[in-house]
């Protein structure tokens, strides 16, 4: 039932107008919500020697994930609207899930990297999309400053955080810019127990937030894009609930 919901909610999902891609680094960011208990989607905001990168799909993608949400679970999120903070901003304290889009070009500020850490280790849960090959070094080299002695590991099949919401049934996907490059699923977890709390669940040589993005565009196929909601779904089930 849950996947003939998320194929016909695909087809009736409210899009709002994509962003040309030379227009991205110019897009306008909306202020964000005040905090109101309801789940708010957020996304961290960094910037890199006048580039950027953590706009994209920014602020479509959430707006369609979001109206999923809102169409298949019991969540009611904010659907009209979606928060963005730097990880050493205090308000992100109370959001419980955040977004990270495109780390290969990520360099944070000792201070976004306590941030970061304080984030986790209170309970936090960040949700890492949108690299691939060559950019790998970057995102390791900064997430080891936030969590030095961290293992980053292949997710099984069998996590729970693949069956938090939709029972994930293979974990092959593929970069949308290069159907040829097998996406990854890695993770790490608190006190590097496999066991334990997933704090950070990084989606490597993939970008599911592309797939949402052009959902009602059919750039891409049907089918990854209906794993791409999957996914999604099942990183924000797992984070409210863990």
């Amino acid at each position: 039932m849950r996947l003939g919901l998320i194929s016909a909610a695909l087809l009736l999902l409210p899009l709002v107008a994509p962003a040309a891609q030379g227009q991205r680094f110019r897009v306008r960011v909306e202020p964000n919500l005040p905090y109101d208990g309801r789940f708010t989607f957020a996304r961290i905001r960094y910037t890199v020697h006048g580039r950027s990168g953590w706009e994209f799909d920014y602020p479509t993608m959430e707006r369609n994930l979001m109206a999923m949400v809102r169409e298949i679970t019991s969540l009611a999120p904010h659907t009209a609207g979606s928060n963005v903070f730097t990880f050493d901003d205090p308000e992100l304290l109370k959001f419980p899930i955040a977004y990270l889009s495109e780390p290969g070009y990520w360099i944070p500020s000792d201070a976004e990297v306590l941030g970061l850490r304080t984030y986790l280790t209170k309970g936090g849960f960040l949700i890492v999309d949108d690299f691939m090959r060559g950019e790998w070094r970057n995102f390791e080299a900064q997430i080891r400053r936030v969590l030095p002695l961290a293992r980053i590991e292949p997710l099984p099949l069998n996590h729970p955080v693949f069956d938090s919401f939709f029972r994930i049934a293979s974990l092959s996907m593929s970069y949308p810019h290069d159907p040829g490059l097998p996406a990854e699923f890695l993770g790490i977890h608190e006190n590097n127990d496999p066991s334990g709390r997933l704090m950070v669940v990084i989606n490597y040589n993939n970008d599911i937030g592309d797939y949402m993005e052009w959902s009602g565009q059919g750039w891409w196929p049907v089918n990854l894009t209906n794993e791409a909601y999957k996914f999604a779904i099942n990183y924000l089930v797992y984070g409210m609930t863990h």
